[in-house]
């Protein structure tokens, strides 16, 4: 009789040491993903306060661009602080796509191409974009491995017993994969 008790709670206490176990991974998962983030939001709020900057230096020569300058100020303007993280990742993704028409547009005009300003701008600019791809990067990584864990079998028992779910993936928007239209 003994030695069923004994099994029964040697069964018990192997099956409260795995959810434990896959608790606490969903919980450093989570936690990594929140991080990857908070890390990426950094670089996305540089950039939404370098915005203004640029808008204004490239106002005086983009007269006729002013939809696209209107398009960055009305997405600049939203209260960042108060957007859920998929709408920091939308919002940023729209003006990313805007930013790349200012600089494109901004070859039209040498007096702009050459201003001390604008050149500060830009290359700052440049230097956050690079740091948000790479914060992108490490950011997808850690939602993989999250999703990974909860899409597969055990762990989507786990994840449902717990509460966990799958996080969004930051993606290039459809005009960035497409290809590119080299005219010689």
């Amino acid at each position: 009789m003994w030695i069923y008790i004994a099994i029964g709670g040697g069964v018990l206490l192997l099956l409260l040491i795995i959810c434990i176990a896959n608790y606490n991974r969903f919980v450093r998962l989570n936690k990594k993903v929140d991080e990857a983030f908070s890390t990426m939001d950094i670089y996305l709020v540089k950039r939404w306060e370098l915005i203004p900057k640029l808008v204004d230096t490239v106002k005086g020569y983009m007269a006729h661009e002013r939809g696209t300058l209107e398009q960055i100020a009305m997405l600049r303007n939203r209260a960042y602080e108060g957007l859920s993280d998929a709408d920091k990742i939308r919002t940023n993704t729209e003006l990313s796509k805007n930013l790349g028409q200012v600089v494109a547009v901004a070859e039209e005009y040498p007096d702009l191409k050459s201003s001390d300003n604008f050149l500060q701008l830009a290359s700052a600019l440049y230097q956050v974009e690079d740091e948000i791809a790479q914060s992108r990067k490490y950011y997808n990584g850690t939602v993989r491995m999250l999703n990974t864990k909860v899409e597969t079998f055990p762990g989507m028992l786990f994840a449902k017993m717990f509460g966990f779910s799958s996080r969004e993936m930051y993606e290039a928007e459809a005009i960035r994969r497409s290809d590119v239209q080299v005219k010689l």
